[in-house]
Parts: C-alpha cells; structure tokens; sequence
C-alpha cells in the first residue's frame, strides 16, 4: 500500500492521491487518462482541440472536438473500467458550455477547469454527479470562485486544484508575479521563493476549508505545478493538501500519447532550454526553446485561418496560430511547434511507466 490514504472526492475513492494533469493538444487522451485510472489514480482528458486528427477538423472543428471527447473517453474505459476518468475544459475555450455539457453527458467522473475562473461551472453540470473542480492559483481566486458559487448556485467545489508557477503550458500569474517567485530566474538553483509560494498554499487551504465548514463537508484541495518526485510531492503533502497533480513527468511515459519525437525533447532539454513565453491569448506560458520559438520571436507567422478556438484570441495581431503550432508538435514536428512543459521537464532522463511513476512518487 502506499504511504499516503486514498483521496476521496464525494462518492469516489481514488487509490493514490495523485491526478494527472491535463494536456493539449493531444498529449493526454485516451491512453496517458486511461493509464493513470487503471493505475490507481484520476485520468484527465484534455479537451483542446481534441479532434486535431479527426478528418472534418479543419472544417467543423467544434463538431470534431466533441466528436473526438466520445471516443477518447471511450477508449479510456476500455483501459480503465472501474477507473476515475474525467476531462480537463480550459474556460477561455469558445463555446465553453458546451464542451462541460457534451462532458456530463458522456458521463465523465470529474471536471477540472482552469485558464480562467469557472464562475458558472455549476449551472452547466446541474443534475450530474459529476465532481467539478475549480484551478485556481491563489487564495484570491480560491475566494473569488467560492464567494461567487456560493452566492449563485448554494454549493461548492466537490475539490480544487491549486496551481503553482512551476505548472506547464498557460500560467495563472503574471510575468511580473513569475518574476517576484523567481520561476524564470536562471542565475541560481533555487527555482523560485518555495516558502513564499508555500504560504499562498496554506492560506487558500484556509479559504477552502472556511467554505467547506459553512457547508458542513470536507473539500479536498490538490497541489500542482512542479511536483516531478517523490520528495517535491512528500513536500506537498506535507502542507496539508489531499492529493497532488502532475502533469510534466507522465509525458516521457510509455502511455502517454505524445509522439515519441515529442517525448526525446523534453528527454533532451536541459534547465536553460525552458522558457517563459507569451502565448498569442496574451497570457504567460512556459515551453522548451527550439527554432519556432526563435523564429516567432522575429518575425510573426502567417495566420491563414483561423480555428476560433479560443474567447480572446486574435488573429490580426497574434504572432502565430496556438492551434496549429500545438497540433505539428503532437504531430512529432517538434522543430516548428509548441512544445508546452512545465519547470522540470529538465529532470526527464528516460522513458517510464505509468505505475512505475505513482509507485515512485507514493510507495
């Protein structure tokens, strides 16, 4: 058995408190999530752009992504019958309602949404037991989307997600916030402030338990954002937290269904090749250097259409398409795409298992 309890959310029982983060586009689909749930953990499903590879993707993209929700999950449950699986709905997606609705109808487990407050999750999944969590990045988002659940809809989140500045793809904090935690500071070892990040941790744990006693329930909250071994996790879990997620290391898995060319990248980045970047949706983001990076940097590329992917997205003034670059990296074109990671993609060495990752960061 492993050292730490089962995470409970509501009526599921979760073997090992770990859930794996969600990742677009295509990195975590039907065999990373399913994986993970067969493991004894909670499988995430990115929906983002989920139906890059189905044939009318260009045409209908809406159609296909929803399309494409079906059947990854479906595949999932193949792997994982009695596993907790659910899907990973980033709010700034366009037509957000809808992937929550095609997700409760399918019969997902969980919900997590982040890159932006949920604040009507609730009303979308009304009638479901589906388990939805908020992410948020600080006590002040946590009070936010608990102050506002409350007032509006007389619940809570079943759990939340706390994610921090070491987290991958689209952050929830500010250049300037990065700068102050000193996550994209390369001129010493200590990645950024921990016992300052550690006290924003212990104050959004208050906030959540003050709402969880107003409603006479426990919400479990989960730590993320650079949690990659098995003493950044003990360190975690130590604060308090119920459960950890971790998104980075499952990439180099066996499982994962990123292409392998995509996996040898982050095997081969070293600490300086992981960049801060600004997303064309205007947000701070972190990935690893290659020439597209370099390239964009100079020189915008050529948006000749657009997937209308996103709320504020804006063609006419973006630098490049997300979509597209995303997808020739989940493609395997890993010289001319988006290679989105989190901090510690550096300590990738090798190719591993699903189980071997949980046992190493629990037992």
């Amino acid at each position: 058995m492993g050292r730490y309890p089962a995470l409970t959310i509501g009526d599921l029982s979760i073997k090992y408190p770990v859930i794996q983060g969600g990742m677009g586009i295509g990195i975590s689909l039907s065999s990373l999530a399913g994986s993970v749930a067969k493991a004894g953990g909670v499988g995430l499903i990115s929906t983002a752009q989920i139906g890059f590879r189905e044939p009318d993707f260009d045409h209908n993209p809406k159609e296909a992504n929803l399309r494409a929700m079906e059947s990854e999950l479906a595949k999932a449950r193949e792997i994982a019958p009695e596993g907790v699986l659910g899907f990973n709905v980033m709010v700034a997606t366009r037509d957000y309602p809808d992937y929550i609705k095609k997700a409760v109808e399918l019969g997902a487990d969980v919900i997590v949404s982040g890159a932006g407050l949920p604040i009507n999750l609730p009303e979308y999944v009304e009638g479901s037991r589906v388990k939805i969590a908020p992410i948020v990045s600080s006590p002040k988002s946590a009070t936010v989307i608990c102050k506002m659940w409350d007032r509006k809809y007389q619940r809570m989140p079943d759990f939340v997600v706390i994610e921090g500045p070491l987290a991958g793809g689209h952050l929830g904090f500010s250049k300037e916030d990065l700068a102050l935690l000193r996550a994209d500071r390369k001129d010493t070892d200590q990645e950024y402030d921990r016992e300052a990040y550690d006290k924003e941790i212990l104050e959004t744990l208050a906030v959540v338990k003050g709402y969880g006693e107003k409603y006479h329930c426990s919400i479990p909250v989960i730590s993320a954002g650079g949690i990659f071994s098995r003493e950044d996790m003990a360190h975690h879990m130590s604060l308090g937290v119920d459960g950890v997620q971790v998104g980075t290391r499952f990439v180099t898995t066996e499982e994962c269904d990123a292409p392998d060319r995509y996996k040898e990248a982050y095997i081969q980045a070293g600490r300086e090749d992981i960049l801060i970047v600004k997303s064309p949706v205007g947000m701070p983001g972190r990935a690893i250097s290659n020439p597209f990076l370099e390239k964009v940097a100079k020189e915008p590329e050529k948006i000749s259409r657009c997937f209308r992917c996103l709320e504020h997205c804006n063609p006419s003034t973006a630098p490049y398409c997300i979509t597209m670059a995303l997808i020739r990296a989940a493609l395997g074109d890993v010289e001319n795409g988006l290679l989105f990671c989190g901090y510690n993609a550096w300590r990738c060495q090798e190719i591993e298992t699903v189980p071997e990752i949980i046992k190493d960061l629990c037992e």
